[in-house]
């Protein structure tokens, strides 16, 4: 039972577009906590974690580019998803990099779904780089006593004027994603904004 709750948990903080704690932090603390197979644990949280970050990315095709963004905008969008269409190994590269990586992933996800580009590509490389990483974590909280970790998670440290300020940053990363003229950037090597 309490397995389906941390994956249920893990899924809705990985489909949140912002504001929501880092899932590595998650899991470190309920394995503080509950003191639960270190394996098993990663696996649920990468399962969890990847299927929350793909459900975000169609919801930002569906509800965002479908709905809210203009035709020019989203033809701009297209002139980045045909580059990426055609560097495969890049945009898995890419994937696999910020899995291992303790960084937010929500922007990037954001960002791909307003691409429509194929999620299969990136599902693979999220999940293998989130399991090993939080494996990495898991383990790492595991050898840290659990008074001081249980104080350090529970001091609001979630909440801290950084890490607030780090997901209103996620969201003006998004913003100007769709504000970049892909095409002349790409084509001419400039930045150039869309009107």
């Amino acid at each position: 039972m309490i397995l389906a709750l941390i994956f249920l948990f893990i899924f809705v903080f990985n489909l949140v577009p912002a504001f929501a704690p880092p899932t590595w932090a998650v899991l470190s603390y309920i394995e503080v906590v509950y003191h639960l197979n270190f394996f098993i644990l990663a696996l649920i949280g990468a399962i969890a974690a990847t299927l929350g970050r793909l459900v975000l990315a169609k919801l930002s095709k569906i509800i965002v580019r479908d709905r809210f963004l203009s035709k020019q905008t989203i033809k701009n969008l297209d002139s980045i998803k045909e580059q990426l269409q055609n560097r495969q190994k890049l945009t898995v590269g890419i994937f696999l990099f910020y899995a291992f990586s303790p960084l937010p992933s929500n922007q990037l996800f954001l960002a791909y779904g307003l691409t429509d580009l194929d999620l299969s590509v990136v599902a693979l490389p999220f999940f293998i780089g989130r399991f090993i990483s939080y494996l990495f974590w898991i383990v790492t909280a595991a050898g840290v006593e659990q008074r001081v970790a249980a104080t350090t998670l529970t001091s609001g440290a979630f909440f801290r004027f950084y890490f607030i300020l780090m997901q209103i940053l996620t969201l003006i990363t998004v913003y100007i994603f769709t504000k970049i003229d892909w095409r002349i950037l790409i084509v001419q090597k400039k930045v150039r904004w869309m009107k």
